[in-house]
């Protein structure tokens, strides 16, 4: 102890230690801003920087259990009174110390005390053995919106699903409207979605990811009967062998909209909104229990419901609720929506709100508040005098009063022909994009990107070219954030990359 005493220590360097002699050949080179000085890497290639810990110890032969590093940062491309930044960590490590730059390395016990500087998003990472953890980052704001990749579908898309198949990467899903070709799915290679399997839908809504256990699956929500005349949706499961999807059960639906995957108490279900049965829009939708013994699902609950478009499921604490978007009854769209919450075993009604056309709910949190928006897609009534036809109609955001224990309206939004709502974040900030389908004369609408501003509830900030907008999915690869979108009118749907500072 005595041999490592604060006397012995010096002040050190650590960046004019670490870079070799040749440091232009190696993507390094010294520059000044400001008076300051440092270095800048080039990205190119990950660095490996290292020099020996006796150089700090000079009389040290003990490697002391705990020491601390300043490091300052200068993150270009951000306001310049806010991007320096300097951090004071302290830490075990063994002899070496390492700093690495490029893209994520990985994080093991072997890089266990390294550091990982990620320059696309300006912050510096510590691994702890396991994982990668912040000590520093940059926080993005929202700039613009590009466009980035035209996927050209088998046919017009009604749905769009992202997700991500452990050890195969990020895949999308369309549900197209056409048989033959069907629907696709593809898959993000470098950068881009490039087909990778082709699947029989049959005017194909919907689909939706879902895992039980290690198992994966993928459900179709098919609107149309199949070509021997029977309706069926389908439900696929992963082949790891194959690495494809295949077959796994088939569940008899009725004009299919759209599938729900939740699970309650640790056991798995799947709701499905029936639309139609002929010319009847008021008809049961269903709720699938899981069997584990037969490996299959189970009709568990029914539920009346007029042209069912969607379910949504989401937890408030230890309760679960379901919602459905009741569109039409038959006569009008201006009917009730119903909210339902799992009790003694079963959904039961805990709420229900005027809606006009309803095609979709999206539930989201900011902080502690939970939060409901409806998209509206339609104000008709054949029974009014006048028979009313409205495209251009409020779609609401709905909030969640504990003390009352029921939603309440939070804002209007001017809508046309709302479709879908997708909630995502970019660094600190929330966002809303609807998908706007028909204004009443055309299909060629702009869909918004509405941000959260507090006091101000939401606020439009981009106004998005769209044709025929049916769904909007977000997504995030290390490269960025994306928005993707499909068209119910033309065979394109269209990947945005967001632009951020």
């Amino acid at each position: 102890a005595k041999a490592c005493a604060q006397l012995d220590l010096r002040p050190l360097d650590i960046l004019s230690e670490v870079v070799p002699a040749n440091g232009m050949k190696n993507g390094i080179r010294m520059i000044q801003v400001q008076g300051a000085r440092g270095f800048q890497l080039s990205e190119s290639h990950p660095h490996f920087l290292s020099f020996q810990a006796s150089r700090i110890f000079l009389y040290c032969d003990l490697f002391p259990e705990e020491f601390s590093i300043i490091v300052t940062l200068k993150a270009l491309h951000i306001p310049p009174k806010v991007n320096w930044y300097s951090l004071v960590h302290v830490f075990c490590s063994e002899a070496d110390m390492k700093v690495t730059l490029g893209n994520r390395p990985p994080c093991t016990k072997t890089e266990n005390g390294q550091f990982w500087f990620n320059a696309f998003q300006k912050g510096l990472y510590l691994c702890n053995g396991s994982e990668w953890v912040s000590m520093l980052e940059v926080k993005e704001r929202l700039d613009y919106v590009e466009d980035y990749q035209n996927l050209v579908t088998n046919s017009e898309t009604m749905g769009i699903e992202i997700f991500v198949i452990p050890k195969m990467g990020l895949f999308g899903a369309t549900a197209n409207r056409y048989t033959p070709p069907g629907s696709a799915i593809y898959r993000w290679t470098d950068g881009k979605f490039v087909p990778y399997q082709n699947i029989p839908t049959y005017q194909a809504q919907s689909w939706k990811y879902f895992t039980i256990g290690k198992k994966i699956f993928l459900a179709v929500a098919n609107f149309e009967q199949n070509e021997r005349g029977q309706e069926f949706s389908v439900i696929y499961k992963w082949n790891h062998r194959k690495e494809k999807f295949i077959t796994y059960q088939r569940i008899n639906t009725h004009s299919a909209r759209d599938w729900e995957a939740f699970d309650i108490e640790g056991e798995a279900f799947l709701a499905v909104a029936n639309h139609r049965e002929g010319d009847n829009h008021n008809i049961d939708s269903v709720i699938y229990r899981w069997n584990p013994r037969t490996g299959l699902f189970e009709a568990n609950q029914t539920i009346s419901t007029s042209g069912a478009y969607d379910w949504e499921f989401f937890n408030v604490g230890p309760y679960s609720f379901l919602v459905v978007a009741n569109t039409f009854n038959g006569t009008s769209t201006k009917i009730y929506s119903h909210i339902y919450i799992w009790l003694g075993g079963a959904f039961q009604l805990f709420q229900s709100i005027l809606t006009f056309g309803a095609a979709d709910w999206e539930v989201f949190h900011i902080g502690d508040r939970i939060f409901l928006a409806v998209a509206n897609s339609h104000s008709y009534d054949s029974e009014t005098l006048a028979p009313n036809n409205y495209y251009a109609i409020n779609s609401s955001i709905y909030e969640l009063n504990i003390t009352a224990q029921m939603f309440v309206k939070y804002q209007d939004v001017l809508t046309y022909s709302a479709l879908d709502w997708e909630f995502f974040s970019v660094g600190e900030d929330f966002f809303l994009v609807v998908a706007n389908s028909f204004d009443g004369v055309t299909f060629s609408v702009n869909s918004i990107i509405y941000r959260w501003q507090g006091y101000e509830g939401f606020v439009a900030v981009h106004y998005l070219p769209t044709f025929g907008c049916r769904d909007w999915e977000a997504f995030k690869t290390p490269t960025g954030t994306y928005l993707m979108y499909s068209s119910a009118r033309e065979p394109l749907s269209k990947v945005l990359k967001l632009k951020t500072l």
